[in-house]
C-alpha cells in the first residue's frame, strides 16, 4: 500500500525531501542558513530545480557555514558564476554572501539565528489544516513580518512568499495536507 503524500511530491527527490525534511522543525543554525540561501536561490524557479543541485550548492557554499560564506570575495564570486552545478545568477550569489554577513550579525545579537527566527511563530510550529494544495497560501502575516524584519536587517531575496516557503521548509509552518501520512496531528474540526 502506497503512502498518501502532499500532491507536490512527485519525483524521487521530492518524495525524499517531503518525507524526511519538509515541515520538520529545525533549530540548527547551519541548516536554517542553508534553507534561507536555497529558498532565495529558488525565486522564480521550481523547488525541484534547487533540490537536484543541493549537493552542488553545499560544495560551492562551504557546506553553508555562514562564517565561510560571509568571507567570499570577488574571486570566489567569479568562481560561483562559472559553476554549472548551481544557479549562476549574479544577484542571487551576491545575496547569499550578504545574507551570510547579516546572519552572523543576528547570531551575535540574539545568541543564535534560531532564537531570532522562531520568534516569528512564538517558538512553536503553526499547524495548518488544509485539505488541498490550492488552500495553501503563498504568504502569511508571520512571513510578511519576517520579510520586513529581515530586509530591515540587510537581507535580500526574502520577500513574504520566500519567507513562507522558508517557514514550511524549516518546520515553522506545517502545511502537510490532512490526508498526508506526514501530518503531525489529526485534523482539527
Amino acid at each position: 500500500m502506497e503512502l498518501e503524500r502532499c500532491g507536490w511530491a512527485k519525483s524521487d527527490l521530492d518524495v525524499a525531501y517531503h518525507d524526511k525534511e519538509w515541515g520538520v522543525p529545525s533549530h540548527d543554525d547551519r541548516h536554517l542558513f542553508e534553507m534561507l540561501i536555497l529558498e532565495g536561490a529558488q525565486a522564480g524557479l521550481s523547488w525541484s530545480t534547487i533540490l537536484v543541485r543541493r549537493e552542488s550548492y553545499r560544495a560551492a557554499f562551504a557546506n553553508f557555514e555562514p562564517e565561510a560564506v560571509a568571507r567570499f570575495d570577488e574571486a570566489k564570486k567569479a568562481e560561483l558564476l562559472a559553476n554549472p552545478g548551481i544557479i549562476r545568477n549574479r544577484a542571487k550569489i551576491a545575496s547569499a554572501i550578504g545574507n551570510a554577513q547579516a546572519f552572523l550579525k543576528i547570531q551575535q545579537e540574539f545568541g543564535s539565528f534560531d532564537k531570532f527566527i522562531w520568534g516569528f511563530v512564538g517558538g512553536n510550529p503553526i499547524q495548518n489544516n488544509w485539505d488541498s494544495l490550492s488552500q495553501i497560501p503563498a504568504d502569511s502575516a508571520e512571513s510578511q513580518a519576517m520579510s520586513k524584519e529581515l530586509k530591515k536587517r540587510g537581507f535580500t531575496f526574502v520577500g513574504p512568499t520566500i519567507c513562507y516557503a522558508y517557514m514550511q521548509a524549516t518546520g515553522m509552518v506545517d502545511d502537510h495536507l490532512s490526508g498526508c501520512f506526514r501530518r503531525r496531528s489529526p485534523r482539527l474540526t
